[in-house]
């Protein structure tokens, strides 16, 4: 149940801390990006718009020269100058020589006919009366048709002046040179995806474009979209996906001249940056994730040790109580034993001493009386020195110090257990150094620590064995070994002997605060226990106490 807890408050604390610290980051690269995207795409439209305008106006231009070259030389040459073929030719050469990208240059008269022709086409005599150019400049001056086909059969289109002359009218006809014309409106595509045409008010392509459609086909694009000013508008377009389109309308024919970008290739700065943060933030994520995670186990791991060690001092509390009870009703009950003990022993006495008159030294079961009382008091004589150990460790609690013979303590101690020793057919050995002197210490608690080891050695060997105390003194330390042929204690575990609550005894045999408590007991004392072990072969456990000699009195 603990354990679920456990697992529990962890899941709920990395939930809480990654929504806390995650939601945020999230969030904010969200807004970065997304008003990181307008503002870029909001300047890609920018550029594009301005290019678009740009390279109209430069069209324009390129237009008004043409109109210009052309209005000059009809004006400053008459009309049989002109009609002149040698004087045509000249100056056709000299407009072209200007950059004047002509392909022909044509005289019409009043009447429609072509009475004056330059260039590559067979066009000398024909007659544009019926053609419907013929009407707009007649009515205008100066006109520039739309592309159209006309007599060549080829995509072309016309500029044409109107020039009056004394009392008669004559118009002259250029045709501009389509790839000169179209170069012109290319330079402005950018790109592996950019494009730019011309299209009229209908939609009609007026140059070729780059991908998809041909010259004088329909576009797709609605002309109407487009605004006095340059206008940006983005349209899906098939497979190609997003398309960004720039139109501006030229000032001298209405042409709407159109530049297109896909937008994946406009914004391939916006989606590296995109990555670069998703990158980032991800980074950010896997690290707030891996330290929260790592954290929260931590602190967990941590919170649960505590706990374990609150349980642990808890149960120590509790054993320690049932501890000082029992050495309270072990006193009680050896107090209440040792009173009917002695009227026992002086009953004993007296009847020992009847058995010296002379009737009763008549009788023929004297001898058995004798043995008899003798068997008892010996047995009464076991158990005062038994009552006599259980008053002398379950005195006191508190630690005291008082003379102490370390050798009398072992006795006494090993008196306690002796008949556990020997229903399990152990036998206890000692070898007690006569020379260990009376030190200044606590005896209950060194008869506990003493207690704690032989059982726990009774404990190890089970069944049939040997248990072996020594004692020497030092300089310092009087040390006290205590030797048993058990198992020993298996490898992996040795460095948990001294761990409060580890047993290797069944649970309902051992609380495992024996060793513990002893050494907690030595630690304070100043001394110390180490231990041996030969696994498979038992193990030996050596206490060292300090010599501290009590004050003469």
């Amino acid at each position: 149940m603990k354990t679920s807890l456990y697992i529990n408050l962890q899941r709920k604390i990395i939930l809480i801390v990654l929504v806390v610290s995650l939601a945020p980051l999230i969030l904010l690269g969200g807004t970065i990006y997304y008003q990181f995207a307008g503002m870029y795409k909001d300047k890609i439209e920018e550029q594009i718009r301005y290019r678009a305008k740009a390279q109209a106006e430069a069209v324009d231009v390129f237009l008004k020269e043409r109109i210009t070259l052309l209005n000059t030389v009809a004006c400053t040459h008459t009309l049989s100058e002109l009609t002149d073929e040698q004087h045509l030719s000249e100056i056709f050469s000299v407009m072209n020589s200007k950059g004047g990208a002509f392909v022909d240059l044509g005289i019409i008269n009043n009447n429609g006919q072509q009475v004056a022709y330059m260039g590559p086409y067979d066009l000398l005599g024909l007659n544009y009366y019926q053609q419907p150019w013929f009407g707009e400049v007649v009515s205008k001056g100066i006109y520039i048709s739309d592309v159209y086909f006309g007599y060549r059969q080829l995509p072309h289109f016309i500029i044409a002046v109107l020039r009056q002359e004394n009392q008669n009218t004559w118009i002259m006809r250029a045709t501009i040179d389509p790839d000169v014309f179209c170069a012109i409106v290319r330079s402005a595509q950018v790109g592996k995806t950019g494009d730019a045409y011309i299209v009229n008010k209908a939609g009609v392509y007026q140059t070729q474009p780059r991908f998809d459609g041909e010259i004088l086909s329909k576009s797709h694009l609605d002309t109407a979209l487009f605004g006095r000013e340059a206008t940006v508008i983005e349209q899906k377009d098939g497979q190609k996906g997003e398309v960004l389109y720039a139109g501006y309308w030229l000032k001298t024919p209405r042409w709407l001249l159109v530049i297109s970008q896909e937008a994946a290739e406009e914004m391939s700065g916006l989606l590296v940056t995109r990555n670069v943060e998703i990158v980032i933030i991800v980074l950010g994520l896997l690290a707030i994730i891996m330290t929260t995670v790592f954290m929260t186990r931590l602190f967990v791991r941590r919170l649960k040790e505590a706990d374990n060690k609150i349980n642990a001092m808890n149960a120590q509390l509790m054993h320690s109580d049932k501890l000082a009870a029992l050495g309270k009703m072990g006193a009680s009950v050896a107090h209440e034993i040792n009173n009917p003990l002695v009227v026992v022993m002086q009953k004993i006495g007296w009847m020992e001493d009847l058995l010296e008159e002379e009737d009763i030294q008549k009788t023929k079961n004297l001898e058995e009386y004798k043995i008899t009382i003798s068997k008892i008091d010996h047995h009464l004589d076991r158990i005062r020195k038994v009552v006599h150990n259980m008053l002398g460790y379950a005195r006191r609690m508190e630690p005291r110090l008082e003379k102490v013979d370390i050798n009398e303590t072992l006795n006494q101690t090993i008196d306690l257990l002796e008949n556990y020793a020997r229903i399990n057919n152990i036998d206890i050995q000692t070898d007690l150094a006569s020379d260990v002197p009376i030190i200044a210490n606590d005896q209950a608690q060194l008869q506990q620590v003493f207690l704690n080891l032989i059982s726990n050695a009774i404990d190890a060997i089970s069944k049939d064995g040997l248990i072996e105390i020594e004692s020497r003194s030092t300089d310092s330390h009087i040390v006290v070994t205590i030797s048993d042929d058990g198992p020993g204690i298996p490898k992996d575990q040795q460095k948990k002997v001294f761990e409060p609550f580890f047993t290797t005894k069944e649970t309902e045999k051992g609380t495992g605060l024996g060793l513990w408590i002893s050494y907690d007991i030595m630690e304070k004392m100043g001394g110390t226990i180490m231990f041996e072990n030969k696994e498979g072969k038992g193990s030996t456990f050596t206490v060292k106490i300090p010599i501290v000699l009590p004050e003469k009195e």
